[in-house]
């Protein structure tokens, strides 16, 4: 049975999508079966990220509402064989149609075939959020550590915990090391103090990132900053004990440690 891992922020423009892109392509990368979902009905950004906007055929929607079959919708992306994506509507004409049963069907249906089933959530907490955040196995909020970014992640994190949500985790993007040693921007323990949930990895932030988005290419498996956080994420999400460094001192790691599948809490 695959694990169901939804990738969700309270603000938009946080690194969402190009989130979900990098840790599936790196999961594949270990010979994971993978499935990405984009349920960001009306504003689809995954394909682009993933450099496969030109061979939709059928989307979310479709499958959702009988109008297709599942494999009708899955793109199998030719540079990584075990990766396949389900890409959203770009009308959301039938948002308001699509309702929770639906999408457990859905998501059931994938689990069958795919070790990894990766859904891209849409900003916010409205219909479309709560699709997205259905059976998930594991929730991770994306978030940069902007004041009003960590806002609105509380904002989700509060509500997913009074729904009792399990397995939350936090990830914090695009993250400056010169601004935090210049007292510019919240450091990792601060923001991990603020939101009070696992912290599972760290981006830097890398101009790289935006030229692969541009060209339709992951940034994991390039030689970048960016690609080695990404890769760290991928190994903790496969049960590896891996240190999160203290990304402002040299040679130094972060106090808190991610204990993979583990129960185990950080201190």
């Amino acid at each position: 049975m695959g694990e169901v891992i939804t990738f969700t922020s309270g603000k938009g423009g946080v690194g969402k999508t190009t989130t979900t892109a990098n840790v599936g392509v790196g999961l594949s990368l270990l010979d994971k079966k993978v499935v990405l979902v984009d349920t960001d009905i009306g504003l689809r950004n995954l394909d682009v990220v993933m450099g496969l906007e030109n061979r939709i055929l059928y989307n979310l929607v479709d499958v959702l509402t009988g109008k297709c079959r599942l494999k009708q919708a899955l793109i199998r992306d030719k540079r990584y064989p075990n990766l396949s994506m389900i890409p959203s509507s770009c009308s959301n004409e039938c948002k308001d149609s699509l309702n929770s049963k639906q999408m457990t069907i859905l998501i059931e249906e994938l689990r069958q075939e795919f070790d990894y089933i990766l859904i891209d959530s849409p900003a916010g907490i409205d219909a479309g959020f709560r699709l997205a955040t259905i059976g998930a196995d594991r929730i991770i909020v994306v978030t940069t550590p902007q004041i009003a970014a960590i806002h609105d992640a509380d904002c989700v994190l509060q509500l997913l915990k009074r729904q009792k949500a399990e397995n939350l985790n936090l990830l914090v993007n695009c993250f400056r090391r010169q601004m935090v040693r210049e007292g510019n921007m919240l450091d990792l323990p601060d923001i991990c103090e603020l939101l009070e949930t696992e912290l599972i990895g760290v981006i830097l932030e890398d101009e790289e990132v935006i030229i692969s988005q541009n060209h339709g290419e992951p940034v994991i498996g390039t030689r970048s900053m960016a690609s080695g956080c990404y890769q760290n994420i991928v190994r903790r999400l496969v049960g590896e004990e891996i240190p999160i460094p203290d990304y402002t001192r040299r040679g130094k790691l972060f106090s808190k440690v991610f204990w993979g599948n583990s129960s185990r809490k950080l201190v």
